[in-house]
């Protein structure tokens, strides 16, 4: 029997241990690699990085913005991972890495000017987005600049269909994806059964949290979070939004945000 799991930590410890390039751990899929740098350029101009930053990259993938924001020389960037399967291949780059979940962040209070947290809400179960923007809060120094990108303004599309046989399975993905995606779970459902291990197809791409600009707005002001601007993620894929804030103290009690009227515009491409 085949089944199929969506537990996205489970995911990212299987892509770490089956890791064949470092890029990988992006998790945006294969040949992405310039997608992800101009993303984290466009981060880096959102934030306005400076070198008296102490910054924290909540999910940071393969550490492409520790990297960057390294070689500008910003004081400090440390970086946190859900598995520590990932950290032990990012740290190795001379990175600061550390494994943390988003409602749950090992860092001090107050320990960050800048807070980064993209491409990651989206498969945080929406029971832990308070909680989570929370953590955001507690960890960001009064004033620092908070982006949280990519949040999707929908769900995504439906898991892929489970089947009984490894046949079945087969020809599903050859006719949905093509003989490179077919011949590549082969190779993983033979290995399955050469070690006994069970045949559980693990997916990255289910979309857990969404909302529309609105609702996580108020979302953030509840917790203290004051937006200073949102855009339209203008890049792949598009149907997500981005948002930048600003830690205040105490928390809004309102549920109407407060923007900041000289930060309307989007950053530069």
């Amino acid at each position: 029997m085949i089944s199929r799991s969506e537990d996205y930590v489970e995911y990212c410890r299987e892509t770490a241990r089956h890791l064949r390039n470092i890029q990988d751990l992006a998790l945006r899929g294969k040949d992405k690699q310039q997608v992800t740098q101009r993303i984290q350029e466009r981060i880096l101009q959102a934030i306005d990085l400076r070198p008296d930053d102490e910054m924290v990259d909540i999910g940071c993938g393969d550490g492409t913005l520790l990297r960057m924001a390294r070689s500008r020389g910003v004081h400090g960037a440390i970086g946190l991972l859900a598995t520590e399967e990932e950290v032990a291949i990012v740290s190795r780059l001379g990175l600061q890495v550390r494994q943390g979940f988003t409602d749950q962040l090992p860092l001090d209070d107050e320990s960050a000017s800048v807070v980064v947290c993209n491409n990651v809400l989206l498969v945080v179960p929406k029971e832990k987005i308070a909680s989570s923007l929370r953590e955001m809060y507690r960890v960001a120094r009064p004033g620092a600049r908070i982006f949280v990108g990519e949040i999707p303004l929908e769900p995504g599309p439906s898991p892929e269909p489970e089947f009984a046989t490894v046949r079945q399975t087969f020809a599903y993905l050859y006719r949905q994806h093509g003989l490179r995606t077919a011949l590549g779970m082969l190779r993983r459902m033979v290995y399955w059964k050469l070690t006994g291990q069970p045949m559980v197809i693990r997916g990255g791409s289910t979309i857990s949290f969404y909302a529309q600009p609105p609702e996580f707005i108020a979302m953030a002001a509840a917790v203290g979070l004051r937006l200073a601007r949102s855009w339209r993620h203008d890049d792949w894929p598009d149907n997500r939004y981005n948002y930048l804030f600003r830690k205040i103290a105490p928390p809004l009690s309102e549920s109407t945000p407060h923007r900041d009227p000289v930060s309307e515009t989007p950053p530069a491409a």
